[in-house]
């Protein structure tokens, strides 16, 4: 039992440290997870036998659900209906179109029996979650049009559509016909939408109006909703999947307490299920089956991302007058990953009648979708025209923090500042902001109207937050080291008339600035937009 424990002690300090590597060689750290696990497998370096499809599906399904709540916990709503409706259609509509199109590559093109064509095309139908949430956070791709929110909403959502439709593919593999399909999607649809909904509210009334919840239990309670909002439609014959991201995403849209204390606890888990999925996906593979498969599976990864994902993503979006750049940007960001693999496991744990090697085809279809076209999300936003130097992408989060009842600012002023000099009455500050303490040599000051501001003063600003009205938005915007703007002062920058610099972040500094004022790489800028 110790050898075990410490097995996976090392398994996950080996992550944290391949997570590192990733970073600095732009590589997804969910494929350094998955080639650590190929490493500790049957044909790695330690060769540790491994090919229990059984038990690595149940350990994988555990994970992925709670992947899946915490995407829809972290989903903030749209404000934009167009938004919600295109998501909800590439989700639903987009998955069976690329699986559709996908089976009937395989089925024609590379003549795999019909059954296992649909289960091909309906296994990697979907795009993950995991993968996609990853790259745009830790690339910071703040999008045009919206497009943030779209991915975010489909890639939470369509891993249930993909877990249906591959549950109808084991079907059609044993045997069964039209007739059994029908009231299997009845209940897939109504069990997972109705459980979803029911378990979401009863959780939200528990933690408003009583006092059941002792203090520090939140993140227990909120484990056993996931569980029982996954398993109670599943034990019925619902869609479990469809349930928990439901019930993620009305909790995660809800007035309940400690909801940054959760999301912190949620995002853990979900790290260390994207660990175990990605190194168990590794360890169960055996690479000298690959290049059995390896033809077959670059032909479909081909079709799948140039063809049958574009189609797909171009019928539901050109409706909406999508623009060119921003439909293939949603195309190339259909990445495959954790969810088809698991689904893979789940078909071969389920039947033994597969002609096809199913699970190492779809393990090199997610390995090259994630490392190549994750790799290249970034290159093909700059390609498409699509980054957005005005708005956040970690926004679009519910874990984001827009609010708060006062924000505390340190301003310094220099020589050159437009306070310098200048007594505290004579400076216009905004209704909603207050200077709380001036720090003068180690010193400090309270505040009153005659006091003058030095050279040197650190100043403590008091804000308390209020509603922008509808026409005017508060956004933040990185400076990077490749940012036009970089290293040039603002009186020599081309803005737009509606666009006015309020703020300037820097090393944990708060600066206003004026037209001489430099902008330096790792500035974040704090900006109005009317």
């Amino acid at each position: 039992m110790s050898a075990i424990i410490l097995f996976c002690s090392v398994v996950i300090l080996s992550c944290i440290v391949t997570n590192k590597f990733s970073n600095k060689l732009g590589m997804p750290a969910l494929v350094f997870f998955m080639l650590l696990g190929v490493l500790f497998g049957s044909d790695g370096i330690l060769k540790l036998s491994f090919d229990d499809y059984e038990l690595t599906s149940k350990l994988c399904s555990i994970g992925l659900l709670f992947i899946i709540f915490y995407g829809g916990f972290c989903t903030k709503k749209s404000d934009d209906k167009k938004v919600t409706i295109q998501a909800i259609l590439l989700s639903s509509l987009g998955t069976v179109l690329t699986a559709i199109f996908t089976a009937a590559f395989c089925y024609i093109g590379l003549k795999i029996p019909f059954a296992e064509s649909f289960l091909i095309g309906a296994i990697i139908s979907s795009t993950d979650a995991a993968s996609v949430f990853s790259i745009l956070r830790s690339k910071r791709l703040n999008l045009k049009y919206n497009t943030a929110p779209i991915l975010e909403m489909e890639s939470g959502s369509n891993d249930p559509f993909a877990y249906m439709l591959t549950m109808f593919g084991l079907v059609l593999l044993k045997g069964g016909s039209i007739a059994v399909l029908t009231p299997m999607l009845f209940l897939q649809l109504v069990f997972g939408i109705l459980f979803g909904i029911i378990i979401a509210y009863a959780a939200i009334f528990i933690f408003k109006k009583t006092r059941l919840l002792a203090e520090g239990t939140d993140t227990i309670f909120m484990v056993a909703i996931a569980l029982a909002s996954f398993s109670i439609p599943d034990l019925l014959g619902g869609n479990g999947y469809l349930s928990v991201y439901i019930t993620g995403i009305i909790l995660g849209n809800s007035e309940i307490r400690n909801k940054i204390n959760l999301i912190y606890f949620f995002d853990g888990i979900t790290a260390l299920s994207q660990v175990i999925i990605f190194f168990l996906i590794g360890f169960l593979s055996f690479p000298h089956k690959i290049p059995e498969i390896l033809v077959p599976a670059v032909l479909i990864t081909i079709f799948l991302s140039f063809i049958a994902r574009p189609l797909a993503v171009s019928a539901i979006m050109l409706p909406f007058k999508a623009p060119w750049n921003q439909i293939s940007f949603i195309s190339w960001a259909g990445l495959r990953g954790a969810a088809s693999i698991v689904f893979a496991i789940m078909a071969v744990a389920e039947s033994s009648s597969l002609k096809y090697d199913l699970f190492h085809i779809v393990f090199v279809v997610a390995l090259l979708s994630v490392a190549i076209q994750g790799s290249m999300l970034p290159v093909i936003a700059k390609r498409d025209s699509m980054i957005d130097r005005f708005s956040d992408v970690r926004k679009t989060f519910n874990d984001y923090q827009q609010e708060s009842a006062i924000a505390l600012n340190k301003i310094v002023i220099e020589e050159s500042h437009p306070w310098s000099g200048c007594m505290l009455k004579d400076i216009n500050l905004s209704d909603n902001t207050l200077i709380l303490v001036i720090n003068r040599n180690n010193k400090k000051i309270v505040p009153k109207g005659s006091t003058r501001l030095l050279a040197g003063d650190e100043v403590l600003l008091g804000t308390t937050v209020v509603k922008a009205q509808n026409d005017i938005r508060l956004c933040e915007t990185v400076i990077d080291e490749g940012h036009e703007w970089a290293n040039r002062k603002i009186n020599s920058i081309k803005c737009p008339d509606n666009f006015l610099i309020a703020l300037i972040k820097r090393n944990n500094e708060s600066l206003v600035p004026n037209g001489d004022t430099e902008l330096k790489p790792g500035d974040t800028l704090v900006f109005y937009e009317t």
